[in-house]
């Protein structure tokens, strides 16, 4: 049937809402795809629930394709899984926990591991079971602290995610394939450009952990990649460790005078100054950064660590997130300081000339982590835990060592990438997709084991496959608008053509009548803008924020029998007899 504007649920607004962020948000709410409920939380109007399915239909076929059964796990979940896994608490602040009326703990789904595994743990037990894949398209939901950029980044948004189970690492290599694969097609089904890059394996660690990521400005991920191939996420990405430097001959750490250098800036400057530069001047590069990091484990103890980097890197916060996790990280507060009286803020060194703790321990007494560029041997530049004093030629290996090593500091362009592929270059992403091979964490915490071909038990590996719905709808809205509105692609857009009709003779209604009758029994879904006392102007610009990609027009020609035929992609219009437009638009299609 024929949807007519005169009774659809559709308001367009001529301004931008007050708190649209970027393209995608402006224009969903001014078409009247989505309204704003709360921060990060939307209401779904019809045009919107219409892409949205367009969207879940392609991801569908996919799945179907890929040998993947659907099923459907409730939002609101019990905590026990969840305590089980050591989710309830590791989550920390950004879940949604509530209480029924007995008190009983409940939780809005993050995410769905937990109750995928013991779906299967439920209904499977032997080899003969597996290979399984199943999934889901379901809302989750995380208290995200600063919910932004409308749909992209909410507190509830839909995702597909969906889970492998196998007995063997073999079997998991294949179903992690196939899921791989399915999403290419998904993406380039849906039009979209995307990276594939290597990322962060997390907690609880597999084989092999992608995503895939759309190339975008906007993004919030910032990855990696080299002209040979290489692309990681930058929070996978690895230092080659510096290679071990001869020191025999090296002098003795000497301590100088710097006062008031309590930034590498003002360091440099002074060594320049004060010290022997023979061999040329210092830079940032020369001296030794030592960062104080407080970590919130899950228990809720507090433990500070000492990072020493480079003095021309800076800690990336992300991957400092992935390196101490699950642990929370944010810098010492001055109350840090204030009760570790070794630490001298500004003049932090892992070497002291006074009452130095020897050994494989740091000066300070705490935990001291180093980049992977600190190698033995390398000769740095530091503070002498001494108040406007710091230290030269102080060596790694000889005058102080590492309690480990740690991937915290920013990558930057012209870095080598690790698999000798040559320089990266750095560019901004937004998350699309994500493939990940879970291994055996979620299976071996919740007794998920199957009978093998021998008889015996062994626990079944799993892998994790999401794909974000609504972030894509959004990614689609970005890049698919004029300065007029959206501009749909014809295999996402909420309607196939657009007729209008305009003036008012009512032959120009009555023909776009025959001709929405005409295409919607030639399989077209048509939208019908029959609203009798609305100005052309506004029918028009109704119809270009909309962004249905193809549009009839009926008015003046209607008398002969004319309408014209806009092509909202290509910008072309034409005019045709109406007798035509079933076999043009038909024809545009295949």
């Amino acid at each position: 049937m024929v949807t007519r504007l005169s009774n659809y649920f559709l308001r367009t607004l001529r301004e931008d809402p007050s708190d649209a962020e970027v393209t995608s948000h402006r224009l969903l709410v001014r078409a009247g795809y989505i309204r704003r409920a709360a921060p990060g939380i939307f209401t779904w109007l019809p045009l919107g629930l219409k892409v949205k399915a367009k969207i879940e239909g392609i991801i569908r076929e996919e799945m179907a394709a890929a040998g993947a059964f659907e099923v459907h796990f409730p939002a609101l979940l019990p905590r026990d899984p969840y305590e089980q896994s050591g989710r309830w608490t590791s989550y920390g602040d950004g879940i949604f926990r509530l209480q029924d009326r007995k008190g009983a703990d409940y939780l809005l789904a993050p995410t769905h591991e937990e109750m995928f595994t013991l779906l299967v743990k439920d209904l499977y037990s032997s080899y003969k079971d597996l290979p399984l894949t199943i999934y889901q398209i379901q809302d989750k939901y995380r208290d995200e602290a600063r919910p932004r950029a409308g749909l992209l980044r909410g507190r509830e948004f839909t995702m597909k995610d969906a889970y492998s189970f196998d007995y063997t690492d073999a079997g998991q290599d294949a179903s992690y394939m196939g899921q791989r694969d399915a999403y290419e097609r998904i993406f380039q089904r849906l039009g979209l450009e995307y990276v594939i890059v290597a990322a962060d394996n997390g907690l609880m660690g597999g084989a092999r952990s992608e995503e895939f990521l759309h190339p975008t400005a906007i993004g919030e991920d910032t990855f990696v990649r080299s002209a040979g191939g290489y692309a990681a996420n930058v929070e996978a990405f690895s230092t080659a460790p510096a290679e071990p430097v001869p020191f025999d001959a090296d002098a003795a750490p000497v301590v100088f005078d710097s006062p008031n250098t309590p930034t590498i800036e003002t360091l440099v400057a002074h060594s320049n100054a004060v010290l022997d530069t023979a061999n040329g001047p210092y830079t940032a590069a020369d001296t030794l950064k030592n960062v104080v990091l407080a970590l919130t484990h899950a228990d809720g103890t507090r433990e500070l660590v000492v990072v020493g980097l480079p003095g021309d890197r800076d800690v990336d916060d992300k991957r400092a997130e992935v390196a101490f996790a699950p642990a929370a990280v944010e810098p010492a507060t001055p109350e840090d300081f204030e009760r570790n009286p070794l630490l001298v803020k500004g003049y932090i060194g892992p070497w002291s000339p006074e009452g130095a703790i020897l050994g494989e321990e740091s000066a300070t007494g705490i935990r001291y982590l180093v980049d992977p560029r600190v190698g033995e041997g390398t000769s740095w530049i530091t503070g002498a835990n001494l108040d406007q004093k710091h230290a030269h030629s102080v060596v790694a290996g000889r005058d102080f060592f590492a309690d480990g090593v740690v991937e915290v500091a920013n990558v930057r362009a012209g870095d080598p990438a690790p698999d000798g592929s040559g320089p990266v270059e750095l560019a901004r992403g937004m998350e699309i997709g994500h493939v990940f091979q879970l291994g055996r964490f979620f299976a071996e915490t919740l007794g998920l084991k199957v009978l093998d071909e021998n008889g015996k038990l062994v626990t079944v590996t799993m892998g994790s496959y999401g794909i974000g719905v609504t972030r894509i709808l959004a990614i689609l809205a970005e890049l698919n608008n004029d300065e007029r509105g959206l501009v749909w692609p014809a295999s996402v857009a909420p309607f196939d053509v657009h007729v209008v009709a305009t003036g008012r003779d009512q032959a120009a209604f009555a023909l776009a009548e025959q001709v929405s009758a005409s295409l919607e029994d030639a399989g077209f879904d048509v939208l019908y803008d029959d609203r009798p006392k609305v100005s052309p102007g506004v029918k028009f610009g109704d119809a270009e924020l909309v962004g249905v990609p193809q549009i009839v027009i009926v008015g003046r020609g209607a008398a002969d029998g004319e309408v014209e035929l806009w092509d909202r992609r290509s910008g072309e219009r034409v005019v045709v007899p109406a007798a035509e437009v079933v076999a043009r638009l038909g024809a545009g299609r295949g």
